[in-house]
């Protein structure tokens, strides 16, 4: 019972080590963040910290990949849902560029990580960057091309490149609103977002529908 509880006790220290250092991470950006002030925000000793993890990089990789996957999941079940039965292509789409967009201020945390990384694109180790990657948009990137192919093999699109296609999508319903968002840091009102998304996927359906 007693390693039970010490095994249950080392991996709550570990969560509220993730979790303060996803606060700090999101606030100071990866240069500035110091083990002392993660530390401090999660409530343990530096020492507690480095008893879990090497060093600022291997902790640093931890958090975004464990946010990555948060996300990740939420995004693979919305296109599952939006995509894996289409009723109304458009409406289907839109419902999809929607669930898309509103995933920044879901996930507050993840994607002030996400400013972080690109404000200091330079000094994020490259291993981190392809980790990040490889565990988070890449494979709901992949989802979509597939979903998208699978589409124009049924006749619904016209589809030559399925990647490119995909990220035809995301550009037209999300970087408007990434952009005037600052990745969800700023809120928009909800019938701009729907405007927005629903004039992106007309534009995709233009683009990509059958002539």
């Amino acid at each position: 019972m007693s390693r039970e509880n010490d095994s249950q006790r080392g991996a709550a220290k570990r969560q509220a080590i993730l979790d303060g250092a996803r606060q700090v991470f999101g606030r100071d950006g990866y240069s500035r963040a110091s083990i002392g002030a993660i530390a401090s925000e999660a409530e343990v000793s530096t020492r507690t910290i480095y008893n879990h993890f090497t060093d600022k990089k291997e902790l640093f990789r931890a958090v975004i990949l464990e946010s990555a996957e948060q996300v990740r999941e939420v995004q693979l079940a919305d296109l599952d849902r939006h995509l894996g039965k289409i009723v109304d292509l458009e409406s289907d789409l839109t419902a999809l560029g929607h669930a898309f967009t509103t995933v920044m201020p879901r996930f507050g945390a993840h994607f002030a990580l996400v400013r972080q990384i690109q404000a200091e694109i330079g000094h994020v180790p490259d291993d981190v960057l392809r980790s990040w990657q490889e565990t988070g948009p890449g494979p709901v990137q992949g989802d979509l091309a597939r979903r998208l192919a699978e589409l124009g093999a049924r006749g619904l699109l016209e589809i030559g490149d399925a990647n490119r296609a995909a990220l035809h999508f995301v550009a037209l319903v999300g970087s408007e609103i990434q952009g005037r968002t600052y990745y969800g840091a700023l809120p928009i009102d909800e019938a701009e977002r729907d405007a927005i998304v629903a004039a992106g996927v007309k534009v995709f359906l233009r683009a990509y529908r059958p002539r």
